[in-house]
């Protein structure tokens, strides 16, 4: 336990906690996970808020009602640690006491002691509270801290400010269909789309900003890549020469955010089995080449899931690389904040990032200047009315300026290569799930 001002704190034990302890005396709460029963002796394998501890139970050496003690109860315990390489992190608890701290009052409907939890994801969302306990399905969230930890260390390093952004929200970033709608005393309301508008107004001030927060699509899709909540990991930086520069921003983020994985997740990596990927030069297309590569005709204007899989694979063949970007998309598909090309008015100063077959990321050079911006509003048949708040931003002044979005929920799903993106979100939100 550790005091701070005075106050005792009970912490979680840690696997250095074990390894201070040694031959040494230690106590902890867990919850009982398994129990095994070998005739002379019993295993009680305990689970604690990240790990599945070992521990041994005889009646000579352990007080406590043993057969009081079923799977599913809240314990303290108390007992010896002694190294054993058989054991979950090569060390195992002697038991001398345990108290139960609660019990259940039914027994688990899902197999959650056994090594997969070996169930649908249907029934998984059914009976969310209890798949989560297994160690599998937690260790996803954990990977997903790593990712989020890692990203906001990298980026409170560049120099960027964490904000914090409305999610009620007047007018819809993207525009479109695709918006949640709600009554806000009297007056129409929305979901926030993205973090955009505020992250471009912030932009203005802090020069770099970044958010970690709640993204919501009114988008009726059933699929194993979409959620209508999920959590965006965004950034907006000032003074840039053109996409590129955030382009190189987002793979130093993400070099460091595999290397964080790998020094402080591991063991989750190892028990799901992942394979984390390495972040050197990522390789670039315009859409047009990408089409090339695919062997399309130039008449579509975004890319397809079964185009995106095909280039990962291509950039992996030809480049030994598990991402992508792909730049320079038509205009018509990018939003209306999107600068046009240079070089060709009817392209857009905007990219994706494709990893191991999914679009993870969109970004992209944002229009700073307010004539530009306001002739394009028009182009879009958006009345520069309806954006007057977004619009003074620009009247007042902006820096050359571009960011990105990306979902979490895509990143890990890829990272640990689960089948479905609502394995990779603790309560999903899609078509059929508004509980838990």
């Amino acid at each position: 336990m550790e005091k701070i001002d005075g106050i005792q704190l009970k912490s979680e034990i840690t696997l250095a906690d074990l390894e201070k302890s040694e031959g040494g005396e230690i106590t902890f709460s867990a919850c009982v996970h398994k129990i095994r029963d070998m005739g002379g002796f019993s295993f009680i394998i305990l689970r604690t808020g990240r790990y599945v501890l070992q521990s041994v139970y005889t009646k000579d050496e352990c007080r406590g009602d043993f057969d009081a003690l079923t799977e599913g109860e809240y314990v303290t315990v108390t007992g010896v640690v002694k190294k054993e390489p058989r054991a979950n992190y090569g060390y195992e608890i002697t038991l001398s006491s345990f108290e139960i701290l609660s019990k259940p009052k039914e027994e688990y409907p899902l197999h959650v002691s056994s090594k997969h939890l070996g169930c649908s994801i249907e029934t998984s969302m059914e009976h969310r509270s209890v798949a989560l306990r297994h160690p599998e399905q937690r260790a996803v969230f954990k990977v997903a801290e790593g990712v989020v930890s890692g990203f906001r260390e990298f980026m409170l390093g560049e120099g960027f400010t964490e904000i914090h952004t409305p999610k009620i929200v007047a007018a819809g970033a993207e525009g479109g269909a695709n918006i949640f709608k709600l009554k806000y005393f009297g007056q129409n309301a929305y979901l926030a789309q993205s973090p955009q508008f505020y992250k471009q107004t912030c932009v203005a001030f802090f020069d770099r900003v970044f958010e970690i927060a709640p993204v919501y699509r009114a988008e009726k899709h059933n699929s194993t890549r979409h959620l209508n909540e999920y959590i965006g990991l965004d950034f907006e930086m000032a003074f840039i020469d053109d996409m590129h520069d955030v382009m190189a921003m987002e793979t130093a983020m993400l070099r460091h955010v595999v290397k964080y994985l790998a020094d402080n997740y591991s063991h989750e990596i190892e028990m799901l089995g992942a394979t984390l990927p390495e972040v050197n030069e990522i390789p670039s297309v315009t859409f047009f080449e990408a089409l090339d590569i695919l062997g399309k005709e130039r008449a579509q204007f975004d890319l397809d899931p079964t185009d995106e899989v095909k280039l990962c694979e291509w950039a992996k063949k030809n480049h030994g690389s598990e991402f992508i970007f792909v730049e320079k998309f038509p205009g018509l598909k990018r939003p209306f904040y999107a600068m046009d090309s240079k070089d060709d008015p009817k392209l857009a100063e905007s990219f994706d990032l494709l990893f191991r077959g999914l679009e993870i990321t969109t970004g992209g050079q944002r229009i700073h200047d307010y004539d530009e911006q306001v002739e394009k509003l028009k182009r879009y048949k958006v009345e520069p009315e309806e954006l007057g708040a977004y619009l003074d931003i620009h009247r007042y002044g902006m820096p050359p300026h571009g960011g990105l979005g990306i979902g979490l929920e895509r990143l890990v799903m890829k990272l640990l290569g689960l089948d479905n993106i609502r394995q990779a979100s603790l309560f999903p939100r899609d078509l059929h799930h508004l509980d838990p």
